[in-house]
Formats: structure tokens, C-alpha cells, sequence
């Protein structure tokens, strides 16, 4: 599946652009919880996942009273 036939936002998570929906549908993770259970140093190092994604899902976390952890 090419980020052109990735959906702009996925499950619980944020828009956080296509390249890191499509990083993160390929192992299989839709959710805010998925993302927290994989860490910060995780989601770095998935091609097509950047900082500005982290910062996004990070403050999303925040605001429902969770946090990412490294």
C-alpha cells in the first residue's frame, strides 16, 4: 500500500500525515494506546514517523491525561 492510499487519520490518533499512518497501520497500531505502548525510541525509528508526528501523538496523550514514554 502506497501513503497515497493512506488514510489521512486513523482510529483514535491525530492527523499526523500519511507517511507515519502508513508506518504505523504496517504494524499494526490504530490507536493512542498502541502508540504509548510503543515508546518515543520506537516510534523514531519507524521510516516515515519524525519528530513532528512524536510531538503531535505525544501532546494528544497529554491532553487525555497520558504520556509517551521513551
Amino acid at each position: 500500500m502506497s501513503t497515497r492510499d493512506t488514510p489521512p487519520q486513523i482510529g483514535d490518533l491525530p492527523p499526523i500525515g500519511r507517511p507515519a499512518n502508513s508506518a504505523l497501520l504496517a504494524i499494526g497500531v490504530t490507536t493512542l494506546d498502541g502508540v504509548a505502548a510503543l515508546g518515543r525510541s520506537a516510534l523514531l525509528a519507524l521510516h516515515g514517523v519524525g519528530p513532528k508526528a512524536v510531538r503531535i501523538l505525544e501532546t494528544a496523550l497529554e491532553e487525555r491525561g497520558d504520556e509517551l514514554p521513551g
